[in-house]
């Protein structure tokens, strides 16, 4: 039996990629992501320790996954993840490490993260004007954002530029998809989902995004999809990057879906929008040998991801069950 067949669903899809949310703390408080009221943060005993992240990456790897994501909350704000990047770069069968983060650290730490092994950057960026960024993230720190972008390109790495469109940033649309003009960046529209604190908000679908870009920029020539069929990809006339969309809300891609998501505090969530979880730190703390709790974690988590659902539940939940980004990684 090879690896890619080890951990492989009910419904023949192999999972290759998981996300590690390593902190759900953050240095923002993003309306759609964090209540207004705030929120209760893990202890630092309930979250897992960079070894424990590091063991399970492993057990993991040699079932076939490739392709670690590190997130939160914002994944820089937890000290020494440069560390851990160093200790993951080394695990046999980690082909790719990438990090999704809100940029406001990450120009002055990112010399030091692709030194680790970092490759590929995912930037969060909802608005170009200083008052919306603001009011949606609670923080005047759009410049840091922008010197980000500006250092992750610098130092090669292969960039992506996140937005969620919604009715406070439509009109600036065109503004945030012309970063890609004139630099090899990819800009993502990501349509909101009602998770969490985001429950009863309403984005904007993909279509609207693309119909309103094509009146700018003219007709855009559509091109292979990215991550597993996840970003729907355009090509515009004259630009140097690319514009994507990801659609969860109205062109699901669950039947490509190779991913878990390890929670900070220990649980592997099998779809975003599903309480179906496997707690690893259970059986890391077990008390075990380290060969008992490598063959139990094993074990465990092919059962788990038989359990993995066909699809998410995105646009037919009753209430906001599935917790905070913060908590759940994003």
């Amino acid at each position: 039996m090879s690896m890619e067949e080890i951990l492989r669903d009910a419904f023949g899809r192999t999972i290759k990629y998981l996300r590690v949310s390593i902190t759900d703390k953050c240095n923002l408080r993003c309306k759609f992501c964090v209540p207004p009221q705030g929120m209760k943060n893990f202890s630092q005993s309930e979250i897992l320790s960079f070894e424990e992240i590091e063991f399970i990456v492993s057990v993991m790897a040699k079932m076939g996954v490739k392709k670690i994501r590190l997130t939160g909350g914002e994944p820089l704000v937890r000290p020494g993840v440069q560390d851990l990047l160093r200790a993951l770069s080394g695990v046999p069968g980690v082909e790719e490490l990438c990090l999704t983060t809100n940029g406001i650290l990450f120009s002055g730490m990112a010399a030091s993260l692709k030194e680790a092994g970092l490759s590929r950057v995912n930037v969060s960026l909802n608005s170009l004007d200083e008052e919306k960024f603001a009011s949606i993230t609670g923080s005047r720190g759009l410049a840091q954002v922008l010197k980000s972008v500006e250092a992750a390109l610098a130092l090669g790495f292969k960039t992506k530029v996140n937005c969620v469109p919604c009715d406070w940033n439509k009109d600036e649309l065109c503004d945030i998809a012309l970063l890609a003009k004139d630099k090899p960046l990819d800009i993502r529209f990501i349509e909101l989902m009602p998770i969490g604190s985001a429950f009863g908000m309403k984005g904007l679908s993909s279509d609207f995004v693309k119909a309103r870009l094509e009146a700018r920029f003219g007709k855009a020539d559509s091109l292979a999809t990215d991550e597993g069929g996840r970003a729907s990809l355009l090509a515009f006339e004259g630009f140097k990057g690319r514009v994507g969309f990801i659609s969860p809300m109205t062109h699901s891609f669950c039947a490509e879906c190779d991913r878990l998501r390890l929670a900070s505090d220990g649980k592997i969530k099998l779809c975003l929008c599903s309480d179906e979880f496997l707690d690893a730190k259970k059986i890391l703390r077990s008390g075990q040998s380290l060969d008992k709790i490598e063959e139990a974690l094993r074990e465990e988590i092919i059962l788990a991801v038989k359990r993995k659902p066909k699809s998410h539940s995105l646009g037919r939940l009753s209430d906001g069950v599935f917790g905070s980004m913060t908590q759940i990684g994003g």
